[in-house]
């Protein structure tokens, strides 16, 4: 990402914002980047405004729930650096509100599991296709997509498949779209080793996927 980031920045024009580059690139300077970040208050998604809020952008933060959700967001950024702003995944006009003045848009959100309110393809691929024609339709200049390592159309996964076909959609609104393939992510706050960790204390031992001989490329 922060590659990505670095090119964002001198992409953007700045002139449109009505303000330049100003500062040396920390929390108090301006970067010139607008960025909506859709998934903030994930696990990559608080380290991607952290990185955005670290050189001096603002950084628009599209939730569904209440003001505690993403308060631990808000010293990512200088003041005013980090604006909250409401949205209803299925409302098209809140996707197209969160974005009209952003030159950046990053959408990191993902399900696991479907749920009884959110299927794999509410979220991954109409979801994924309102926010990438959304972002078209209000003239951002560029949309960075991250999707999923084994995407495939014809996977028998359903997260799989559904990641595939998100893909296409977000081409077929925005063509010059950036998608990302990340394998698994850990760290800190991840739901993958923590899980495996809970795992053990509670049954003092860790089960073993395929006898043990199961490769995981972490990233």
């Amino acid at each position: 990402f922060g590659t990505l980031l670095q090119r964002a920045r001198f992409a953007t024009a700045p002139a449109a914002l009505g303000r330049g580059l100003r500062g040396r690139g920390g929390r108090s300077s301006v970067s010139g980047i607008v960025a909506t970040v859709f998934g903030p208050t994930g696990f990559l998604g608080r380290y991607t405004v952290n990185r955005l809020g670290k050189i001096g952008s603002q950084v628009v933060i599209p939730y569904r729930g209440d003001e505690h959700d993403y308060r631990h967001l808000k010293v990512m950024g200088d003041l005013g650096q980090i604006v909250p702003v409401f949205f209803e995944p299925r409302n098209y006009e809140s996707i197209l509100r969160a974005v009209s003045r952003s030159n950046v848009v990053i959408n990191l959100i993902g399900k696991s599991h479907p749920t009884m309110n959110y299927s794999f393809e509410d979220v991954h691929v109409t979801l994924a296709r309102d926010i990438a024609k959304a972002s078209a339709e209000a003239g951002v200049p560029r949309l960075i997509h991250v999707s999923s390592l084994g995407a495939d159309a014809s996977s028998p996964s359903g997260f799989l498949r559904t990641k595939a076909l998100g893909e296409e959609a977000v081409r077929a609104e925005f063509p010059s779209a950036t998608i990302i393939r990340p394998s698994l992510m850990f760290g800190p706050e991840d739901n993958l080793l923590n899980a495996f960790a809970a795992t053990s204390r509670v049954l003092n031992f860790l089960p073993l996927i395929r006898n043990g001989n199961a490769r995981l490329q972490l990233v």
